[in-house]
């Protein structure tokens, strides 16, 4: 057999090979890496080259190699599944870089981090103030997480006590100009749905990019090239009713800020009459 010849069938089976290793090791192993799972990779990508190449020695030999590699490395998994002593062996643990607003150097100096390598992690977040930060860790995985203060948190619906309606994701049902049937079906709708509502937004479905059903059972429509949503009716009474619930947050929010007592008292006052007339509506 031709070099070339055989080159080629070594290199078609050993992407073949590291496909179906690289699926047994499982997603973590082309996500986030721990270090040994790191080494791994690293050398079944040796070994491969070494199948592909290296026709001075049976290629055989490589698949063994790759093959006692995966073991090894499933094996190490179920341990540190098992045990958190190994776990925390290989994997690493964290390391607390900033704890209560306090820079730890200990641990940054622990890690070999520098202050503007930290300070770009931190940008990363969005966060340029350090003393914004609450806490902030190194994972395992080198990624920092951190937490603001509470002061610096974004607002919530949960911290000004609002309620909103829980929301669902959308469904894709149309991709690539085909209606996938499935989809369609799980999202609580038919054919005959889709068709009348492709007809009032003068559409087809080859035509169709992507499409996806919202929460509320609307169509929205990507082309490719524009973005086609459904008109909304309006309803002056529900757009009065948003506007004084956003009114009476933002005078809660207002309540707060001030020390005074009157004002205190005034706000309060036109809080509870404006949630009067909320209940009235």
């Amino acid at each position: 057999m031709q070099d070339w010849l055989e080159i080629t069938l070594r290199t078609l089976s050993s992407v073949v090979i590291l496909f179906v290793m690289t699926k047994l090791l499982g997603k973590r192993q082309i996500s986030q890496l721990s270090l040994f799972e790191y080494i791994t990779g690293i050398t079944m990508g040796n070994i491969a080259s070494y199948i592909s190449l290296d026709l001075d020695n049976e290629w055989y030999l490589g698949i063994v190699a790759l093959f006692v590699w995966v073991i090894v490395s499933v094996a190490f998994e179920f341990a540190t599944m098992k045990s958190k002593m190994i776990r925390n062996f290989i994997d690493g643990q964290g390391s607390v870089l900033i704890k209560k607003g306090k820079l730890l150097e200990k641990n940054l100096k622990k890690e070999r981090m520098t202050l503007d390598e930290l300070l770009e992690q931190l940008r990363k977040k969005d966060v340029y103030r350090m003393a914004d930060v609450e806490f902030a860790i190194m994972e395992q995985s080198g990624e920092i997480n951190v937490l603001l203060k509470k002061e610096h948190q974004p607002l919530t619906a949960d911290i000004i006590g609002l309620q909103v309606e829980p929301e669902a994701e959308a469904t894709t049902i149309i991709m690539d100009g085909k209606v996938l049937k499935k989809a369609l079906r799980e999202s609580g709708h038919d054919d005959n749905w889709l068709n009348k509502k492709l007809r009032d937004q003068r559409i087809e479905v080859k035509d169709i990019f992507l499409g996806q059903v919202d929460d509320q059972g609307e169509l929205m429509i990507q082309t490719g090239t524009k973005s086609m949503e459904p008109a909304k009716p309006i309803n002056p009474k529900s757009q009065l009713l948003a506007m004084m619930k956003q009114f009476e947050v933002q005078l809660q929010l207002q309540d707060q800020l001030f020390l005074n007592e009157k004002d205190k008292s005034d706000y309060q006052s036109a809080i509870n009459k404006l949630q009067a007339l909320i209940n009235k509506k």
